[in-house]
């Protein structure tokens, strides 16, 4: 089996960046669309669904449809992943599934902002929650079998390391993209009105992603790099197998509060932005794309720093700088001595470099892990480890979902952004805290003998 070319680890990227817009404009602006807060109704947004803690006097609505969402893909995940890990299609088993969930997805993402009834309505509850759980649906059944050939792909740790990091370069640019929304709308709305010219800007960036999310199916041929045999067994077999791994645990359990945490503060972004700062809704943008310019400035030094010092110390600090940027954001808009403007760009240099460490050494983690466990078992199960560490972290995002929506509307005028922000820093010191004991050593010890032994 022949290893990945640089042109062909930048093809494969590409299918990253595709599903990414797709999944940041469902991050940044679903609720920003369906719960807006006064900046945006002043601005035209219209209200489509009953606003505030309507769901038992606690949850939102949005809140809760994000929510079930949520457990929805997290219990599809390891279902995909099965399918995946015993398909035995001549194509390969991971090509088939991202070729034919390309273009669902596209489709729901954009059908999830149409709600037809244009005023607060029932419909249009139900409308979101059927596109809602065909969006997790379509982005589980290309993103498992996605993930899974990075470790089937890379056939050391230096070949998935610069997998995830071409990944994760395509991935932040996806996200990036998303949130230059407000910068297309913007210049639409006043032609068209402020709803339609988002509708307008979603639909033409999934035309973008359902040609990038091809492009790994048209260029890549998996049966040329991979060498498998797909596994045997069902689906919630497969995943008690793949849980049994303690280290596997505890870094799954150290992610789920990187993901509540980092769900709540990306969600937040934009009422942080316009209701703490009290700046335009196009600087959600501008931090943004500043932040992930200058994270990818930060790439080469992760690479060189992860040789030096291996993956979990350098995530480690991550934790510890995002729960630092989560804390001050809940302080920004006050008195700190500095305009608004230049305390938004202060939480850009922070989170700068964390934000470059997690986008590249998770799914690193994962596949050593994988690799590990495939050579003390002999049993090929990379989608099943994916699945799981999403079937875990989305269960997260949508306690995040449920925990955003209801403490956003706690207090008056901002307060509820704070809380949001300090509640995010708490949850990345926990996870933080749990990764300590997630034994690297023993992980690289085990593919360093095989390779030793071959």
């Amino acid at each position: 089996m022949r290893s990945l070319t640089r042109k062909e680890i930048c093809l494969f990227a590409v299918g990253q960046l595709g599903w990414a817009m797709m999944s940041g404009l469902i991050s940044n602006w679903l609720v920003y669309f369906y719960q807006p807060d006064s900046v945006a109704i002043d601005a035209g947004q219209t209200l489509f669904v009953p606003q505030g803690r309507v769901v038992l006097g606690v949850l939102t609505i949005i809140g809760c449809i994000t929510a079930l969402g949520r457990v929805f893909d997290a219990v599809t995940d390891p279902l995909i992943a099965s399918l995946s890990d015993r398909c035995k299609s001549p194509k390969g088993r991971r090509i088939p599934f991202m070729k034919w969930a390309s273009i669902p997805l596209a489709l729901c993402t954009v059908l999830v902002f149409c709600a037809p009834v244009g005023r607060i309505s029932n419909v249009n509850v139900f409308w979101i929650f059927l596109f809602i759980m065909g969006y997790y649906l379509a982005i589980t059944a290309y993103c498992t079998p996605y993930n899974a050939l990075i470790a089937e792909l890379g056939h050391d740790q230096n070949e998935r390391l610069s997998i995830s990091t071409a990944i994760s370069l395509t991935f932040i640019v996806g996200t990036a993209f998303a949130y230059v929304a407000p910068v297309i709308w913007g210049m639409l709305e006043g032609g068209m009105g402020r709803v339609p010219a988002m509708r307008v800007t979603f639909a033409g960036m999934a035309v973008v992603s359902v040609i990038c999310m091809l492009v790994p199916v048209w260029t890549i041929d998996e049966k040329a790099h991979v060498q498998t045999k797909p596994s045997e067994g069902t689906a919630f077999s497969s995943l008690i197998k793949t849980f049994k791994n303690g280290d596997f645990r505890l870094f799954v359990g150290s992610d789920i509060f990187y993901w509540i945490g980092l769900t709540m503060f990306q969600t937040g972004l934009p009422f942080f932005v316009t209701s703490l700062l009290k700046l335009p809704e196009s600087m959600s943008t501008i931090y943004f794309v500043a932040m992930t310019a200058l994270s990818l400035v930060f790439y080469p030094a992760v690479n060189i720093l992860t040789r030096k010092l291996g993956k979990k110390k350098l995530v480690l600090v991550a934790f510890f700088i995002f729960a630092a940027a989560f804390f001050y954001t809940s302080r920004m808009g006050e008195s700190l001595g500095v305009s608004p403007t230049i305390q938004g760009y202060i939480l850009v240099v922070v989170a700068a470099f964390p934000m470059a460490i997690f986008g590249i050494l998770p799914q690193a983690i994962v596949a050593d892990v994988a690799e590990s466990e495939a050579i003390l078992t002999g049993e090929n199960r990379e989608g099943m480890f994916y699945a799981a560490r999403t079937f875990a972290f989305k269960l997260g995002q949508s306690v995040a979902m449920l925990l955003f929506t209801a403490l956003a509307t706690l207090g008056s005028g901002s307060d509820g952004y704070r809380i949001v922000a300090a509640t995010s820093a708490g949850l990345a010191l926990i996870g933080g805290i749990l990764l300590i004991f997630f034994n690297e050593k023993r992980i690289n010890n085990i593919i360093i003998n095989r390779g030793r032994s071959l």
